[in-house]
């Protein structure tokens, strides 16, 4: 098979997946509601062959490539996705909670779905990523970051099931308001496949931070441009001109994101006349609150370790290797400190102060944003070394 055929089979696989994945949302809610074992076993029949499916994407890609597929944003986030779909079936293994899967999925779906609007052509590695250390040190941070979500998987559930949600109160706006930020999410993946179906790119030169001409192109309407922007005719655009220190572009994406997600949670609060998490709450009524804790505290258990070793210990090692120093104060690797020093202070105040459910929950949930925020906001906006991700 030629290498494009490889690549082919690959995506498809991918697509399948995802369609699976989608549709095992629906056994998986009515298993949570049922008493019977058939929907559950159909939930779980889907979500494993999908999982197959995903991990054959995975191997096909990476014969294709002849590297780990790890090199990108969208093959990071895809592989990501994987590897929280997998760990919902570890989980689910060991405590025998198809709950968790029902909140996991739609992550997983949602951070693939991500992935899938940046670009998937492969290209060759720039210098710094021709190392099995690039193999050694992404995949270990995604397997982590993954074991990580499935504590914010937990923590949505166990306040979903414990919360008051007659009674407005602080707890109850700050999950509604996480329910917003994943609308967000679903909301920059459709206004990004929409712009890409129905409009042409624009290109724009600007100077970049270091004073050079630089040429970008948007497939999204340019709301937000650096400083001097123009376009091949001559002509000035955009709206809001910011420093040529932070990647214009991606702001504007994630700008339209906000946009167009907070359009359609107003929708969907408009025709339901009900906040999400009301909405979501019935599917929790089975749940047993101390057991998702558990959960919540054993992911972060088998997670921390692991991100400390791939996001700080064996990203030293590579950046040694790569830049011939261990340590430089790049913003990604402040936020892999920030987070390896979050998850750290999370076990603490479990093991040391007996922080449990509630604050548990929150802190799970914290912990998510810092890890999304890391591999997003950090990776997009924010120029580094890591920019390239």
């Amino acid at each position: 098979m030629s290498t494009e055929e490889i690549l082919s089979l690959s995506s498809n696989s991918l697509f399948i997946a995802f369609i699976l994945l989608l549709i095992a949302i629906l056994p998986l809610g009515l298993a949570v509601k049922s008493k019977g074992k058939m929907f559950k076993r159909l939930g779980l029949v889907l979500t494993y062959s999908a999982f197959i499916l995903q991990l054959s994407y995975f191997v096909l890609r990476w014969i294709a490539v002849e590297h780990a597929p790890v090199s990108n944003m969208y093959e990071f986030m895809t592989f990501f996705g994987i590897m929280l779909t997998g760990s919902f079936l570890i989980i689910h293994h060991l405590y025998k909670q198809i709950v968790v899967g029902l909140f996991t999925i739609p992550v997983s779906l949602i951070i693939i779905g991500y992935g899938s609007v940046f670009a998937k052509e492969v290209t060759p590695l720039v210098p710094s990523l021709q190392s099995n250390w690039l193999t050694i040190h992404v995949i270990t941070v995604a397997m982590s970051s993954a074991i990580l979500s499935i504590s914010f998987a937990t923590g949505i559930i166990y306040l979903l099931r414990t919360l008051d949600f007659a009674k407005k109160s602080i707890s109850t706006y700050a999950l509604e308001f996480v329910m917003y930020c994943l609308i967000v999410v679903i909301g920059f993946i459709g206004v990004s496949t929409v712009f890409n179906v129905t409009t042409d790119e624009v290109k724009v030169h600007f100077e970049n931070a270091q004073g050079k001409e630089e040429k970008t192109v948007y497939s999204m309407m340019p709301l937000i441009v650096n400083k001097g922007a123009v376009t091949d005719s001559g002509e000035a655009i955009g709206f809001l001109k910011i420093t040529n220190a932070v990647d214009a572009k991606k702001l504007n994406s994630i700008v339209w994101a906000f946009i167009v997600g907070t359009v359609l949670y107003s929708l969907i609060r408009l025709i339901m006349r009900k906040p999400i998490t009301v909405l979501l709450k019935p599917l929790t009524n089975r749940v047993q609150p101390a057991l998702m804790d558990e959960i919540s505290y054993r992911a972060v258990v088998i997670g921390f370790p692991l991100f400390a070793l791939g996001g700080l210990l064996f990203a030293m090692i590579w950046a040694q290797i790569a830049w011939s120093r261990y340590w430089g104060w790049d913003p990604k690797e402040v936020w892999a400190l920030i987070t390896f020093l979050y998850y750290a202070a999370f076990l603490h105040f479990r093991l040391s102060k007996g922080w449990e459910g509630k604050k548990t929950a929150w802190l799970s949930i914290i912990g998510f944003g810092i890890i999304v925020f890391n591999q997003v906001f950090v990776n997009l906006v924010i120029a580094g070394l890591h920019s390239y991700a």
